[in-house]
């Protein structure tokens, strides 16, 4: 990590789904990327939507609360070939968007290409590529898991690098 990143930052990345949303929370501390908390939201299949929502809204507020982020990552909807599920996790989107507007955060989003290229330099990177790096960026003994909860650590670095580079 660059040293010009800005003191006590905290990012928190955002892996959204309707049945996982994974999160991460990383702290740039004297230049250095330390991981806070990482983990996921689950929300039960065969409950209604909108409470899974309201899961994910309540959840995801608790987590502002207790960290304070500066910046928040979040990552891009891309293509799916299930047109339901890419409908539940675009709808998550949505309710990820408006509880981070709620609480006055701002918002950087990412192409999971962008991610690959932010945490391992090549954007075609695979999943256990990634893994590796934030396994190695944030100095843990062990890949993060569930992946949804991996892949938040990556999306908050990818904030962070951002930031760092942009001013």
């Amino acid at each position: 990590m660059s040293p010009n990143v800005a003191a006590n930052h905290i990012y928190l990345g955002i892996d959204p789904g309707i049945a996982d949303m994974g999160f991460g929370v990383v702290v740039v501390e004297a230049g250095k990327e330390r991981c806070l908390e990482y983990g996921s939201l689950k929300t039960a299949a065969g409950t209604p939507v909108g409470e899974r929502l309201r899961t994910i809204h309540d959840g995801l507020s608790a987590i502002i609360r207790k960290y304070r982020p500066t910046t928040v990552g979040l990552e891009k909807l891309y293509f799916q070939k299930n047109v339901k599920t890419a409908m539940n996790v675009a709808e998550a989107r949505g309710v990820i968007l408006l509880c981070l507007a709620q609480h006055g955060l701002k918002v950087m989003e990412f192409n999971p290409s962008d991610i690959k290229i932010a945490v391992c330099g090549y954007g075609l990177a695979d999943k256990s590529q990634v893994q590796r790096m934030v396994v190695t960026l944030l100095g843990l003994k062990e890949i993060p898991k569930p992946d949804d909860a991996a892949d938040a650590l990556a999306v908050a670095l990818t904030a962070a690098h951002s930031v760092t580079f942009s001013g």
